[in-house]
C-alpha cells in the first residue's frame, strides 16, 4: 500500500509540473500575439475605427424617392426617381436625381449627378447675408438670416439645402406646392440670388 500511494503521489506531481509548464507556454504565446497585434480572443481584439464626416468632405441627403411604374406589353414594370441633395458645409451644395430599377443604384446615381451641379453660396459667419425669396415652378421659399444659435428654422427639404451648404442659423418659409423637387429647387434658386456686402460694392464701382 506505501508504495501504491508513493506513486499515485509521483504521478501527481508529474501532472502539476505538466500542467504548469502548458500554462506558462500558453501565456507565452498569448503574449506574443498581444505584442504582434493580434488578440486571442474576440475582446483581445482592436476596436474598428468609425470615420467621423469631416468639414470638407462632400456629404449627401437623400430629400425624397418616388415610384415609377410602366405598363407596357409584357407587363408592369416598376423604377425609383430619387433626389439627392450633397454639400461639403463649406459653402458648395448641389442636387441631383437619379433613376433605377433599384433603390441603393438609383441614390447612387443622384448623388453622381448632384456633385456635378454643385454651386458655392455665400456664407456670413452661420447665417445668409440678407433676406431672399427663390422661385421654381409653383413653390416660393422665404428666407431670412438669424442670429447665432437660433439653428435652422425650416422645412425637410429647405434645412436639408441649407445644413449641407454650411449654414447654421437661417430662418425659413414655404409658400405654395410642398413637392420636394420644387421646394429643393427653389431653395437653390434663393441661395444663388445672394450677394455678400462686398460683391455689392465691386458691381456698384465702389471702394468703401
Amino acid at each position: 500500500m506505501a508504495e501504491v500511494e508513493k506513486k499515485e503521489k509521483l504521478v501527481s506531481a508529474d501532472q502539476a509540473l505538466k500542467t504548469s509548464q502548458d500554462a506558462i507556454a500558453k501565456q507565452g504565446r498569448t503574449t506574443e500575439r498581444k505584442a504582434a497585434g493580434k488578440g486571442e480572443s474576440r475582446g483581445d481584439r482592436k476596436p474598428r475605427e468609425v470615420r467621423i464626416p469631416q468639414e470638407g468632405d462632400i456629404q449627401g441627403k437623400l430629400v425624397g424617392i418616388n415610384r415609377i411604374t410602366k405598363v407596357v406589353k409584357g407587363g408592369r414594370t416598376l423604377r425609383f426617381n430619387a433626389i439627392v441633395v450633397v454639400g461639403d458645409l463649406q459653402g458648395r451644395v448641389g442636387v441631383g436625381t437619379g433613376k433605377a430599377r433599384e433603390v441603393s443604384e438609383a441614390i447612387r446615381k443622384a448623388e453622381q449627378d448632384g456633385m456635378k451641379n454643385m454651386v458655392t453660396v455665400p456664407i456670413v459667419g452661420t447665417t445668409i447675408p440678407h433676406e431672399v425669396i427663390g422661385k421654381f415652378g409653383t413653390s416660393k421659399v422665404i428666407m431670412m438670416p438669424s442670429k447665432e444659435g437660433n439653428g435652422l428654422v425650416a422645412g425637410v427639404s429647405v434645412r436639408a439645402v441649407l445644413s449641407l451648404a454650411g449654414y447654421r442659423d437661417v430662418t425659413a418659409k414655404c409658400h405654395g406646392s410642398t413637392n420636394a423637387r420644387n421646394v429643393v429647387h427653389a431653395t437653390l434658386d434663393a441661395l444663388s440670388q445672394l450677394r455678400t456686402k462686398e460683391e455689392v460694392m465691386y458691381l456698384r464701382g465702389k471702394k468703401n
